[in-house]
């Protein structure tokens, strides 16, 4: 059974074998990370972990038996009670339920562990499977988001509000 956990130093690796594994996947319907991403992970890496200890921000992974990321979700842009959130799943694992089972315990830890009332999400008008994901973890869509939010795509901005 795969299990959430908070990002940590110890997933580095796994974390950029998902993303190198899966970026022609996610280039599909997301922006593209781009070489430097990829060039300068471990910088990037230790970066996120630095801006998590602030509380600006809290990134999970969801680890397989295996100990593979199968997915990452994300809650960044915290303030006044509220986030955004952003999610990407392994190929291998997309279609079977597993981003939205995950959306919906994260928003679950959302709530009780970072004390958030609301959560923000935007997907593009393309992303129809991020779109249901969100439906099915009980966001609704709100209004359109900024294309220069979604690298240049259209699309709609989603909310849950949080017991």
């Amino acid at each position: 059974m795969p299990e959430l956990e908070r990002l940590d130093a110890r997933h580095a690796s796994a974390v950029l074998a998902f993303e190198l594994a899966n970026r022609a996947y996610f280039a599909a319907s997301i922006s593209d990370r781009g070489d430097d991403f990829f060039d300068r992970f471990a910088d990037r890496h230790a970066a996120a972990l630095a801006e998590q200890e602030t509380g600006a921000c809290a990134f999970y992974v969801l680890v397989g038996a295996d100990g593979a990321i199968l997915g990452r979700f994300n809650l960044f842009d915290v303030d006044d009670r509220s986030a955004n959130l952003g999610y990407r799943v392994a190929q291998q694992a997309a279609g079977r339920g597993v981003a939205t089972a995950t959306v919906r315990e994260l928003c679950d830890l959302a709530a009780t562990r970072h004390g958030l009332r609301m959560l923000r999400a935007a997907t593009s008008r393309q992303n129809v499977a991020s779109q249901r994901v969100l439906t099915k973890a009980s966001f609704v869509p709100v209004g359109p988001a900024d294309p220069a939010q979604l690298g240049g795509k259209r699309g709609t901005w989603f909310e849950r509000h949080l017991a």
